[in-house]
């Protein structure tokens, strides 16, 4: 590899093959409980749980949400699905020379809304501005932290209750045969909304980002116990997740094409474009792998927020292989691969 690409960007296989031949040479190296070497979403170091992000969205506003309310939401979404609780953001804004007062001040009142929605606030930041035509308008990078939740120990306890768990948070390695996976509601909807705006193919009003803050939602989800790990199907969507859990957890995964939640807009646009909906990114939304015996409680629990009205449990850790089976609704099997990388670049 002698040129960085889009590719390298899109949270599939050759971002992981950038972040591990290159940057792991020579980062990290801490002895955090979570450190970088783990590649988890968020990192943790005496129970405090560090998460940062950038964003580079294009176009700025899109159907559903807009790059100011992409930086809360993902930042505050990463530190939720380790365990911990939001304390605090940071955030640095990289601007090209001329860009508009006007949607700077619509970019930072999303950014307001959007932390009170998560109950939340920035603290602290950096602004920088470049020459034009030296970055595409704007670039944000949004840094948090955050602390262990009050509900986690309960909830990992439940899980020791009916199968071992090492791990005191939730991570990508602690999958076990068994444990059922749900998607707390539709997927591809931001990735598509991106797209169409960006693109203008017509269907983005049919289509919207589902962006939201998930903190509260993850809260409640912990008290009812029995959570292995969570996490928010972002660049590369839900085949990178399944991927990244199967590997890490050495297990194998299998899931039911006919369970999983898609609308038909979306599904008629990745139709149109040659894309395959599993792999596109998500703003809004969680995967979820628990032990079987509090699946439909925790069903229950997402169909009564906001966000979960089309949550579903699509499929089961299982033991004997380690790749990600998809059961097609013809009755056919696949093996869903890992992303090279997210197919709707620049969607976050």
């Amino acid at each position: 590899m002698d040129r960085i690409s889009m590719a390298h960007g899109g949270g599939g296989t050759a971002m992981q093959e950038l972040i591990k031949r290159y940057i792991l040479k020579y980062l990290g190296g801490s002895s955090a409980e979570v450190p970088l070497e783990a590649l988890d979403d968020s990192a943790v170091i005496d129970d405090i749980v560090l998460k940062s992000d950038s964003h580079t969205v294009k176009p700025l506003f899109f159907p559903g949400g807009d790059i100011g309310r992409l930086a809360i939401t993902g930042t505050v979404n990463d530190i939720a699905a380790v365990g911990a609780e939001p304390l605090a953001l940071t955030s640095g804004f990289i601007i090209e020379d001329g860009f508009e007062i006007e949607i700077f001040e619509n970019i930072l009142k999303s950014m307001q809304e959007t932390c009170e929605e998560a109950g939340v606030y920035v603290l602290t930041g950096d602004t920088k501005v470049m020459e034009k035509g030296a970055l595409d308008k704007f670039v944000i990078n949004t840094s948090g932290i955050g602390k262990r939740s009050r509900y986690l120990d309960e909830n990992l306890r439940i899980v020791r209750e009916h199968r071992d768990l090492k791990s005191r948070w939730l991570l990508d390695s602690n999958l076990s045969n068994g444990d059922s996976i749900i998607v707390s509601g539709t997927l591809g909807d931001h990735g598509i909304a991106v797209l169409s705006s960006r693109e203008g193919y017509g269907f983005e009003t049919e289509v919207k980002s589902d962006m939201m803050p998930l903190n509260k939602v993850v809260n409640e989800l912990l008290q009812i116990g029995g959570i292995v790990n969570i996490k928010d199907p972002t660049r590369g969507g839900l085949a990178n997740v399944l991927n990244e859990w199967s590997e890490k957890s050495n297990t194998g995964i299998t899931i039911h094409e006919e369970k999983i939640p898609i609308r038909t807009g979306v599904k008629a646009a990745c139709e149109m474009l040659g894309i395959d909906p599993l792999e596109i990114g998500n703003e809004g939304k969680l995967v979820i792998a628990t032990i079987p015996e509090k699946a439909e409680e925790i069903l229950d629990k997402l169909k009564g927020t906001e966000s979960g009205h089309d949550a579903a449990i699509i499929g089961k850790v299982t033991k004997g292989s380690n790749y990600v089976g998809l059961e097609t609704s013809i009755g056919g099997k696949r093996i869903i691969l890992p992303p090279i990388g997210d197919p709707v670049p620049r969607i976050c």
